[in-house]
């Protein structure tokens, strides 16, 4: 194990002052100091060779091991390991290398100008990552901390909060917190009209209207959420078949004949992090599964055009894997190879013919197999009765 000599250093708007004595004597010491540009200003005091951050960014760690042997410091914004670059330099070099100094968040500082207790916001950034992302985190009475960049970032999420039926949530953009030059600017998301600085932090606190749309992140979303042509797992389904695949922080699906994504979708919107890749040979379902990632808040949905067992290969391995169509033992074989240990596999069935291809692996490979039968009440005439949906035979299995 190497003794550390890296030196990962979050500061704030008032710069070295900030900074407690022995942070500032490591800053002062350097002999080399990467950071960004508003992080050299800060630091200007300080004698020593300076580095931008590299283009493209993942140049950065062979950058920084070349500084191995010198006195080197890398300044951030805050604390280096919530949103910033601190996780992504651990990535590539050892955590026992390093030494961090964590500064106060712009978190931390947004939430005590707000009077809110951390414990109970959701914290966010869409700091260089798709701004739809946020919209998985819209619920009533929910409060959001964003980290943002660009100025005209506040006005998108107030139009997602707006389209929503949440348009009288309070927003309130904060810009330079802890420095001279801070500013606030307060405001509702459907009158939104706020010049603001283009690096700022956003807190949300969501109020809803009486027919505000209801997402929960709890699998199940309706039905008339989603762009589709029919051809889809059904709400009572999608739940049932999402609580077998048990979707866990940063996991990986699979989504085999993904259609209009719904499975894929709710998977990502049911734990932080999640992502999922959806196989759809056709590009009309191609089509809506994106439109539909990107209307409720998973836009990193990646999608690929072609049919398994072919198209699986090549792809990361997964921790779940769902089949919603074309069901075949090749396929299973592809998938049930690929998948991690403790990887959940479920397949649903719809046809006799898929049935039967499901019931023969079930006999060879065990695990569950459960009839889903869903009746919802229709009119019928002047009154009401039960209209069944079409029952699915749904078999799941835990690779061990």
């Amino acid at each position: 194990m190497s003794a550390p000599w890296l030196h990962v250093v979050g500061i704030g708007e008032d710069g070295l002052a900030g900074l407690t004595p022995a942070t500032r004597a490591v800053v002062e010491a350097a002999e080399v100091i990467v950071g960004g540009d508003r992080h050299h200003d800060l630091s200007e005091t300080v004698s020593a060779e300076r580095i931008a951050w590299p283009s493209p960014f993942d140049a950065m760690i062979e950058t920084i091991r070349g500084l191995q042997g010198r006195r080197a410091v890398v300044l951030v914004t805050g604390d280096p390991l919530w949103f910033s670059v601190g996780a992504r330099i651990t990535r590539g070099i050892p955590a026992s290398e390093i030494v961090f100094h964590p500064q106060l968040s712009a978190f931390q500082l947004a939430s005590a100008r707000m009077g809110w207790s951390l414990a109970d916001v959701e914290t966010l950034t869409v700091h260089g990552r798709p701004v739809e992302q946020m919209i998985a985190f819209i619920q009533p009475d929910a409060r959001l901390l964003i980290l943002t960049t660009g100025e005209e970032t506040p006005a998108q999420i107030a139009r997602f909060l707006t389209e929503r039926g949440f348009g009288q949530s309070r927003m309130t953009v904060f810009a330079a917190m802890g420095g001279d030059r801070e500013q606030r600017f307060d405001g509702v998301a459907e009158t939104w009209d706020k010049q603001v600085p283009a690096f700022n932090t956003l807190a949300v606190e969501c109020i809803a209207a009486p027919d505000a749309a209801l997402l929960p992140r709890v699998p199940g979303l309706s039905d008339d959420l989603f762009r589709n042509d029919g051809t889809m797992t059904k709400q009572e389904v999608r739940a049932a078949t999402l609580a077998k695949l048990m979707p866990m922080r940063a996991a990986l699906l699979w989504d085999i004949g993904t259609g209009c994504g719904s499975i894929a979708v709710e998977w990502m919107r049911a734990a932080r992090y999640a992502r999922a890749i959806g196989i759809e040979p056709r590009p009309d379902r191609r089509e809506m599964a994106a439109a539909n990632a990107l209307a409720l808040g998973t836009p990193r949905l990646e999608l690929i055009a072609g049919e398994a067992p072919e198209a699986l290969t090549g792809l990361e391995a997964p921790d779940a894997i769902f089949i919603g169509g074309g069901l075949s033992v090749e396929v299973f074989n592809a998938a049930w190879a690929a998948l991690k240990p403790l990887g959940r596999l479920v397949a649903n069935a719809v046809t006799l013919e898929s049935e039967a291809e499901l019931l023969a692996l079930h006999k060879e490979h065990g695990g569950q197999l459960v009839k889903l039968l869903v009746h919802r009440a229709e009119p019928v005439g002047g009154l009401t009765g039960w209209r069944p949906l079409m029952p699915v035979t749904q078999w799941s299995l835990v690779k061990r």
